[in-house]
């Protein structure tokens, strides 16, 4: 069905992207008829079972091993010491968002995004905890980061700056850690918030090769600059390759995404981010770093994945993990997958993108990589800037979010402002958005277009 999809929109741009592309941006050439948004609705998260959350295809044994076995670390639940019942991890605090990745990453599947109900909600005040609860963290909210703009002296900060602290907790004896002046920031627009992305796919996303990337970049140039799209490359400022994970492709590999998340969202000291970030005195209790390679071990998981530390099995979830299964095709998705296609979304939103080069994993050359996306950032506009630059990308600038599996996802956007799709859509056009020309285009398409086009997407 995958392929299907790819097949249809790929011979879609190929055939109707450079016939229309001048008419549509300076004709508005789509039937503007009965065209209210109430009329237009995102029908909601597709129901049945998850699309997403299980092994890639064509693993080797040991592979599928792999991957059941950093499962289950992935959804491990960490402590302070380790010492509570049913919270055996260790190394949380001195400041955290979350207690294990798994919390934040659950929709539709393990490795997904923010659930429908906030696991933060139940955070502040576990095992005796004394935070409060910011004005922004709801029971029926997304998982929020916070970044603060700037620091007090007015220069760039752009941060994390964890929502709890490990104060008061009873396994953090003596610890005083106040949190974050929210309150202060919110009102002085200071803060910018962040949700989780999914982790599905995220092997094939690293075996794309930065070839194929710029090659994907440059096609349909003529169009592109029709359109305003400009997007370019992050790169890492190391060794100058593409990075591509995260809200501003600002992460090269899944190990470092690991790394930092672990240090950053659970105060977990690593292999990869060694340094306590908060350092409180009084909420120092482990040493460092709290995360590492087991050199020896009586865990009964498979061998591999028992020596390797937490954020290596982290990692290697995400790697082995299967991309999302679309939804079986309907003559209403096919036509949303042409209107897609037709007012220009899959400029940046690329169907598909062959890796290029062997996977480290599957050892396959040139797989499909159907995430709908580029993976370039591009200049959002000022509805949209977070005014938080990383690597190359500045306060302005995202990456082309990857659709897939879109259609089991509550919450959109950077920083989960709307659960709808049409909203979402809509909140690309503001000023200098590289992608007016594309919304232009939506606004003017008939109720059926609309309609048909938020099928095809609920259908990824």
């Amino acid at each position: 069905m995958k392929q299907q999809i790819q097949m249809f929109v790929t011979k879609r741009l190929s055939l109707l992207f450079l016939a229309l592309a001048v008419s549509i941006v300076t004709t508005g050439a789509f039937n503007n008829q009965n065209n209210s948004d109430s009329d237009s609705l995102d029908p909601g998260v597709r129901g049945g079972t998850p699309a997403a959350g299980g092994p890639r295809a064509n693993l080797s044994s040991n592979y599928q091993q792999m991957f059941t076995a950093s499962q289950l670390r992935f959804q491990e639940v960490d402590s302070v010491s380790g010492t509570l019942p049913n919270e055996a991890g260790s190394g949380l605090g001195p400041g955290f968002n979350a207690n294990s990745c798994a919390a934040c990453h659950a929709q539709p599947a393990v490795g997904g995004s923010s659930p429908a109900v906030n696991p933060q909600f139940s955070l502040a005040n576990l095992d005796g905890a004394t935070n409060q609860l910011p004005e922004f963290i709801l029971s029926n909210g997304p998982v929020r980061e916070v970044r603060f703009i700037s620091n007090p002296d007015g220069t760039p900060d752009g941060g994390v700056h964890d929502i709890f602290t490990i104060a008061g907790r009873t396994d953090a004896p003596g610890c005083v850690d106040p949190q974050p002046d929210f309150a202060t920031a919110l009102a002085q627009g200071n803060a910018i918030f962040r949700i989780p992305t999914p982790v599905f796919g995220a092997g094939l996303v690293e075996d794309i090769s930065d070839t194929a990337i710029l090659a994907n970049a440059a096609a349909n140039a003529n169009v592109k600059a029709q359109y305003g799209i400009t997007g370019v490359p992050n790169h890492s400022g190391n060794d100058g390759s593409i990075t591509r994970f995260g809200w501003k492709a600002q992460n090269k590999s899944m190990l470092i995404f690991a790394g930092e998340a672990y240090n950053v969202e659970q105060g977990v000291t690593n292999e990869v981010f060694p340094n306590e970030r908060d350092k409180t005195p009084s909420c120092q209790f482990n040493g460092i770093a709290e995360d590492d390679t087991n050199m020896a071990t009586n865990d009964s998981a498979f061998a591999p994945s028992a020596y390797s530390s937490d954020v290596v099995n982290f990692a290697m979830f995400a790697r082995l993990s299967a991309p999302p299964t679309p939804a079986p095709q309907t003559a209403q998705t096919q036509a949303g997958a042409q209107v897609f296609s037709n007012i220009g979304c899959a400029l940046c939103h690329t169907p598909t993108i062959n890796t290029g080069a062997t996977s480290f994993v599957t050892k396959e050359v040139n797989v499909p990589v159907n995430a709908f996306s580029d993976f370039l950032v591009h200049n959002m506009g000022s509805g949209l800037a977070d005014h938080v630059a990383q690597g190359n990308a500045a306060g302005n600038e995202f990456r082309t979010a990857p659709l897939w599996g879109v259609g089991q996802r509550i919450f959109f956007l950077h920083d989960g402002r709307t659960s709808n799709l049409v909203e979402a859509i809509k909140a690309h056009k503001s000023h200098g958005s590289e992608a007016n020309a594309v919304i232009n285009n939506f606004e003017n398409l008939s109720h059926t277009q609309k309609q048909n086009l938020m099928l095809f997407l609920r259908s990824l």
